[in-house]
């Protein structure tokens, strides 16, 4: 503007202003991780808060599973006997190690991921940082797989140290129990970004978790179901980690390791990418 022209007002000068491009993104992208290692940042701050109630929490998570131990084991044991070669209650140990780790796992996607994402909005808070969706997710379903490590690992030192599972081939089941501690928790971080409130994770303990728990050989034998059922079991992540975790704690040989292993890993891997799928929908709306 030369000094020869008349001045003009604030809303002339902004009318003339050329148009702002938005070029700011709500969330971080890309929706994958950024890298190999950013999801551990999530994991160490889930770990910080939990470390400061980690008794009561260590003892929440195995509550359950010891009453169904002792509970069913040392109450039906009378009755039943023997089962496979073993006592009834160390046929259950087994089962009951792999029931915890989907307890876990799936408890801490659902109703710890959920608070975080939706209630304390930690999420989003998280991603104003160079983190992506996808180091958040990771972190949270490496998370809630550690705490199903924990649950499974206690269950089955409780297990030795009563004689009803076998060492150090019990140790084979480690590796085993992680994999399914990460296969429950991406599968119950679906639930998670469908849910619109703490009520509708009932739907998914109620039709899918206690259906699974009941078929998936944890309290009797597979053979006792009828043919049609024991075919419908295959489809149970559950019943492929009952049948590896359980001949290692028995010290006996593992059968069908790759076909079970195999299951475990193909429903994490997509039950992980539909959940980042459903999550970045759901936090871009």
């Amino acid at each position: 503007m030369s000094e020869l022209d008349p001045p003009r007002s604030t809303d002339a000068i902004v009318a003339s202003a050329p148009p702002v491009v938005q070029t700011h993104q709500r969330y971080p992208q890309p929706l994958l991780p950024r890298n190999a290692r950013n999801w551990m940042m999530v994991w160490y701050r889930n770990y910080m808060v939990w470390k400061k109630l980690a008794v009561p929490s260590l003892i929440g998570n195995l509550a359950d599973p010891m009453i169904y131990l002792f509970g069913l084991g040392l109450g039906l044991g009378l009755l039943v006997g023997n089962v496979h070669g073993v006592s009834y209650i160390a046929f259950l140990a087994a089962g009951t190690t792999a029931s915890s780790v989907m307890m876990s796992a799936s408890f801490e996607s659902m109703y710890s991921a959920f608070s975080r994402m939706h209630v304390q909005r930690t999420w989003e808070a998280i991603m104003h940082a160079p983190l992506t969706l996808g180091d958040v997710v990771l972190g949270e379903v490496l998370w809630a797989a550690s705490k199903a490590v924990l649950s499974g690992v206690a269950i089955m030192l409780v297990a030795g140290l009563l004689g009803y599972a076998q060492f150090p081939s019990a140790l084979g089941a480690l590796p085993v129990i992680v994999l399914a501690g990460v296969t429950f928790a991406s599968l119950a971080m679906i639930v998670t970004a469908l849910a619109p409130s703490y009520d509708f994770f009932m739907f998914y303990q109620t039709l899918v978790m206690t259906p699974m728990l009941l078929l998936s050989g944890v309290f009797f034998p597979l053979e006792q179901l009828p043919e049609g059922a024991q075919a419908a079991t295959q489809v149970l992540p559950l019943a492929h980690a009952v049948a590896l975790i359980r001949p290692l704690m028995l010290g006996r040989p593992v059968e069908n390791v790759a076909l079970h292993v195999g299951v475990l890993a193909a429903y994490a891997v997509v039950a992980l990418t539909v959940a980042l799928v459903l999550l970045r929908k759901r936090m871009l709306r």
